[in-house]
């Protein structure tokens, strides 16, 4: 230890000393001063507004280190924030209830007690307690009730619905990093899409900002029932002090507050950046909030020690303080990711800067890289996924149905999410049921739209469970809020639909309609294995091989019925003991003795263990064979000039554009198709107004020489609508002269003379009206038949009559129907919101109905939708018919009925239109050989 040394007492030295003397007490002065103890020895009283500021930064400080969660006291509260006063408390009786409890796997048998907006009794309790209460009963008769739906990832209300010129608010172009922007001050309260959305169960809903920005905004959480003040905040679910400024009460503990992120092609191809650019454009975002944040604490820390003077005011900056919160682990992050070397980059990024990510969306390359997500900064986040809606651009080209079941493999949580409106959020469930299809266990499907995407959200403690609260001296840990859904069949089963919705403890139909559903649609569907695809998806990174191995004889087992097509029609041949097929051939259909010589060693024996086979589908509307990567030009043959909008190239003069010129073989899409028992698809060219010329070809060919071709030019097609460039009434006029002119391509002439079909894609009824009187005209004057098909149709129920009078086929194309346009507006939804639906009502009118789907990637499930047909029509439609509606009806519609080849496929067990059988061959008379999927 240094002992200082006073200097001998000259007069020079004792003036120094002097000197130093004082340094070193100003020194100690302002070293000291901010001290407690120099403040209570110097203590001077401090008036009211400096206490009550210091007071306020005291608050401020503690709030900045305080974690989010629920509010204080939260599970002890009687009522929740969102009940309705005088709203009658809802006895459920008789219900098979899906908790959420046991990891997903408890269901309790009894009842359920709805009560000031909480859950307030599950199970067998002594109803006489209830006498008192003045209460609504609610008989479920043994049927399913589970939660509310959540839907972690949605636009509804900032993305218009119909689509509207300046109604959209999805996404800012201002620039790529934005914390600042608000979800929440573009969401529109009277989108169509809120009703179709609890018409299908949902009843919370994340609506976040798009993702053409790195940082778009934060999200906000809403409830999906219509509210007495109608306004915006008064949907929100526990919002975010900060919502309403900087001054707020500072002694509550934070509320969760949510954002969203993107990265990938999205961002780079909104302002022409690279994923290098993105990932330094998240860099700097993030080092400016670390400065702010690193000046608030060391702010703090004065404040902590009590250093008061000169501190001046916590530092603070509107547009960066989200992004603040983000590091501070108080935001559940959104984070829109494909790929693995994004996946990568912003996995790295959290750990360089420190912040969790709650979720990563769309995801589809997450099954490839768990370890990756693993090594997220606090912990593996949530991957929220479509369950088929994969390929549309490249960076989703790997996507695979079996990833929701990888990842669960590997212990990561799984949610299933609607994206709305890329899927119609009201067919949420669909995602979760599909998902189950293809091997996600029940459970974790269910839990998928329930409790994981609430916890994802940091609303575990009010939402996705049924879990009930004190009640007569009975405890639990949660008391979640009174959002619960009876289903008329297992929520797993094909169209599952409500039977009635609770949101906030309060009804949600007054009247629902009510579709009665077959028995076996009351248990878990038995879904088939997929083991073998799943291990090949993983294997092949998420590109395996498609295409079949081929056989040119095999023999049928334990057949329960087949249905070949005869004459344009089906014709039934139940129970035959085997059958046989050769070259693409039924050779023989009977008993073991009677096909006896069709039987060898050598021939491919298949046990269909009482299932069927039925005719290949036909796919309509689907671009299949044209696009392959739709977001991709250089994988498509792309669209068509139009001519009412420029000339077209003179070279081309008055030849139409055929399909057949432009097809391409063995795309996944149409690979996956095919194995998903569509053997056929009809295709016409994509444009505006005059589209083409389509081509009608085998799904299970190589290349277009292999025999391909079914029928090369099928009908003329033309597009109509109000959201064109050129008015409704220039369509109609050129379509008028198309068909009154002379000259013009072969086609054109085959239409005119009634031996060829004009197909019109048309959905406003208005305009069919139109059409159906052109038709008319057409006919008086010419003394020819106008052979008249409307395609999409989404409006065609206003004119059935009309349209069955006329003699005109419609093929639906959008058998889950949604009001994406004006055209579109006035659809008819089916149950619970309407007693009919689209196909049902035009097949009792008469009119010949087809089911198409417009995406490629939906193509594959083109069975489920015609199941969906049938399962919403009370009875109405039999399976016979539902089989016609994608196969005789649909190329009755477009002419080529009497032309389409015996291509069968069989399913293993049940019945076709359930999920619980999947194609195993397809005996091909077109391209002469059996293909087979196992």
């Amino acid at each position: 230890m240094a002992i200082y040394k006073w200097p001998a007492a000259d007069g020079r030295s004792r003036r120094w000393s002097r000197i130093y003397l004082l340094v070193l007490c100003a020194a100690l002065y302002y070293y000291y001063s901010g001290s407690a103890a120099f403040q209570l020895a110097n203590y001077r009283p401090l008036d009211p507004e400096t206490l009550a500021k210091r007071e306020r930064i005291i608050a401020q400080c503690r709030y900045t280190r305080t974690p989010a969660g629920p509010p204080r006291n939260f599970h002890s509260r009687d009522h929740s924030d969102r009940y309705v006063p005088d709203t009658k408390p809802t006895l459920i009786k008789n219900a098979r209830i899906w908790t959420g409890g046991q990891n997903g796997t408890e269901i309790v048998q009894g009842d359920l007690l709805l009560q000031k907006g909480l859950i307030r009794a599950v199970g067998n309790f002594p109803l006489h307690f209830l006498e008192n209460f003045q209460l609504e009963v609610v008989d479920a008769h043994g049927a399913w009730v589970t939660p509310g739906l959540v839907d972690l990832h949605s636009h509804l209300g900032v993305g218009s619905a119909p689509d509207l010129t300046g109604a959209d608010d999805t996404n800012s172009y201002k620039a790529p990093i934005l914390p600042w922007l608000r979800s929440l001050d573009g969401l529109n309260t009277h989108d169509e899409g809120y009703e179709l959305a609890r018409s299908g169960g949902v009843t919370t809903a994340q609506i976040l900002p798009g993702s053409a920005n790195d940082i778009g905004g934060q999200g906000f959480v809403i409830k999906l029932r219509q509210v007495k003040e109608r306004s915006p905040t008064a949907m929100l679910v526990e919002p975010p002090f900060t919502l309403n400024g900087t001054y707020f009460d500072h002694d509550l503990p934070p509320r969760w507050r949510h954002m969203k992120h993107a990265c990938g092609e999205n961002p780079s191809s909104a302002y022409s950046m690279t994923r290098m650019d993105s990932g330094w454009e998240f860099r700097l975002a993030y080092e400016s909030a670390r400065k702010l944040r690193d000046a608030q604490d060391k702010f703090c820390s004065k404040v902590e020690a009590g250093l008061w003077s000169g501190l001046g005011d916590f530092p603070e900056d509107l547009q960066w303080e989200a992004l603040v919160d983000v590091l501070r682990g108080k935001v559940k992050l959104s984070v829109h990711c494909y790929e693995a070397v994004d996946l990568d980059m912003i996995v790295r990024l959290t750990n360089e800067f420190h912040f969790p990510v709650a979720s990563f969306h769309h995801a589809g390359e997450t099954y490839l890289v768990p370890d990756l997500l693993k090594k997220t900064w606090g912990g593996a986040p949530s991957i929220a996924l479509f369950a088929a809606n994969f390929r549309k651009k490249r960076e989703a080209y790997r996507g695979s149905e079996f990833a929701p079941r990888i990842l669960t493999s590997h212990g990561l949580s799984v949610v299933m999410k609607s994206d709305h409106p890329v899927v119609n959020s009201r067919y949420l469930l669909h995602e979760a049921a599909l998902a189950h299809y293809y091997g996600l266990p029940e459970n974790v499907a269910l839990l998928s739209v329930t409790v994981n995407p609430a916890n994802a959200m940091g609303l575990g403690h009010r939402l996705g469970r049924i879990q009930e609260g004190e009640l007569w001296s009975r405890c639990c840990d949660i008391y979640c809020n009174s959002d619960v859904v009876i289903w008329d069949s297992h929520p797993l089963s094909l169209g599952a639909t409500p039977l009635q919705v609770f949101i906030d403890g309060i009804r949600q139909f007054q009247t629902p309609h009510v579709s009665v559903k077959p028995p076996f649609a009351q248990r878990c569907p038995d879904t088939p294995k997929f083991d073998k695809e799943a291990t090949e998806a993983f294997e092949y990174e998420g590109l395996p091989p498609l295409t079949p191995k081929s056989a040119q004889r095999a023999v049928f087992i334990d057949v329960g019925g087949v249905y070949t097509r005869s004459n344009g029609e089906l014709a039934i041949h139940q129970n035959p003991e085997v059958v046989v097929a050769h070259s693409g051939k039924i050779v023989c259909a009977g008993t073991r003795m009677t096909c006896s010589e069709f039987l060898n060693d050598e021939i491919v024996i298949i046990d269909l263990e009482g299932g069927v086979i039925v005719p290949g589908y036909t796919s309509y509307g689907s671009p299949l064979g044209l696009t392959e990567i739709r977001l991709e030009p250089s994988t498509n043959d792309g669209r068509v000039y139009n001519p009412l909008a420029r000339d077209p190239p003179a070279i081309i003069g008055d030849t139409l554009i055929r399909a057949i010129d432009g097809l391409q073989f063995e795309g996944r899409n149409m690979l996956l198709a095919y194995r998903g028992g569509v053997t056929a698809s009809i295709v016409a060219p994509s444009g505006d107004f005059v589209q083409g010329v389509s081509t009608a070809f085998s799904l299970g060919a190589h290349h277009l020489l292999e025999n391909a071709t079914i029928k090369s030019d099928v009908a003329l097609h033309v597009s109509i609508t109000m959201n064109g460039a050129q008015s409704v009434s220039t369509q109609i006029a050129a379509l008028r002269h198309l068909l009154f002119g002379t000259g013009g391509d072969e086609m054109l002439e085959r239409v005119r003379n009634g031996r060829s079909t004009l197909v019109v894609d048309v959905n406003n009824a208005d305009i069919m009206a139109t059409l159906l009187r052109l038709k008319a005209e057409y006919e008086n004057r010419t003394s020819k038949t106008l052979r008249l098909t409307f395609a999409g149709a989404s409006e065609s129920h206003l004119l059935a009559n009309e349209i069955a009078s006329a003699g005109v086929s419609v093929i639906v194309t959008q058998p889950k129907p949604f009001p994406d346009t004006w055209d579109e507006r006035r659809i008819l939804p089916g149950p619970p919101l309407t007693a009919d639906s689209l196909v049902s009502v035009l097949l009792a009118a008469g009119v010949n109905v087809g089911v198409g789907l417009t995406n490629e990637f939906e193509a594959r499930h083109l069975r489920f939708e015609a199941s969906r047909v049938v399962l919403s029509a009370n009875g109405s439609i039999d399976l016979a018919t539902a089989l016609k509606l994608v196969t005789t009806n649909l190329e009755k519609a477009l002419g080529i009925h009497d032309t389409m080849p015996q291509d069968l496929v069989a399913y293993p067990g049940g019945h076709v239109f359930d999920f619980e059988g999947k194609a195993v061959a397809v005996i091909s008379e077109q391209l002469g050989r059996i293909d087979l999927f196992v």
